[in-house]
């Protein structure tokens, strides 16, 4: 088992390496995991995951144990990763690549050999959120929506999953920050984002207004990443447009 740093070394070595300004943007998804971990979620496992607010036990460097009785979580089908933290692209690595020359040669994995601008958009701390493992695998890919009358099958974590229309749709308290974090990447990366999905998401953003947390998250990731989102801190607003943009 990995040695875990104790987390007044981890306060510590964060300080210091702030100080000495040696911090740059993760340059790959194991090192945005590894960063997650050491800078912004380091002290976060007792306040829940991203969908479902379970807390977890950090058992590795990168990951950890989630505490299914914290949120009264119900295992639907896959155990091993029910019990396990993973790192869930919001927006998904499959809308950041697929338009992509190494995507259309063989998916992610030739990107994650091949195209180094790939790497480091999967790597976007400010896309990346910390989520109960069975959840990001039932999330897939799926487009995130509205659904009328689909039954939460995970207990009391309030997330939805629509397979027949690919669709899925998380509690209340975090589509707000969806919403900033759709706008964030395909601003920064100008990718396309339909007129129905850009009316969703300025609902949710004036619905849900941006919270203590989100905007510490931002100033942590920041600090790694060189920029904040500006739809966090309020130095943008989203336009609505035909296709994507702002």
């Amino acid at each position: 088992m990995p040695t875990l740093i104790p987390r007044f070394l981890l306060l510590l070595l964060m300080l210091l390496a702030t100080a000495c300004g040696i911090q740059e943007p993760p340059q790959t998804f194991d090192q945005a995991r590894q960063a997650l971990r050491d800078y912004v979620y380091y002290d976060r496992s007792d306040d829940g995951d991203f969908y479902c607010g379970c807390s977890w036990d950090w058992t590795t460097n990168t990951g950890g144990r989630v505490d299914l009785v914290s949120c009264a979580y119900e295992i639907r089908a896959q155990e091993s990763r029910a019990q396990r933290i993973e790192w869930e692209h919001v927006v998904p690595a499959s809308m950041l690549g697929q338009h992509r020359q190494c995507w259309r040669d063989g998916g992610r994995d030739n990107c994650n050999r091949t195209d180094p601008v790939f790497n480091r958009m999967e790597a976007n701390l400010h896309n990346l959120v910390p989520a109960v493992g069975e959840v990001n695998a039932d999330r897939s890919n799926y487009r995130f929506a509205e659904i009328a009358g689909e039954p939460s099958n995970y207990g009391a974590c309030r997330f939805e999953v629509d397979n027949r229309q690919r669709l899925a749709e998380p509690a209340d308290a975090v589509k707000g920050q969806i919403a900033r974090i759709y706008f964030y990447m395909h601003d920064y990366y100008q990718l396309p984002l339909s007129e129905d999905e850009q009316r969703l998401y300025l609902r949710w953003h004036q619905q849900f207004p941006v919270s203590d947390w989100e905007r510490e998250r931002d100033r942590r990731i920041a600090r790694l990443m060189g920029h904040n989102n500006p739809y966090v801190t309020g130095e943008k607003q989203w336009i609505l447009a035909g296709e994507a943009g702002v």
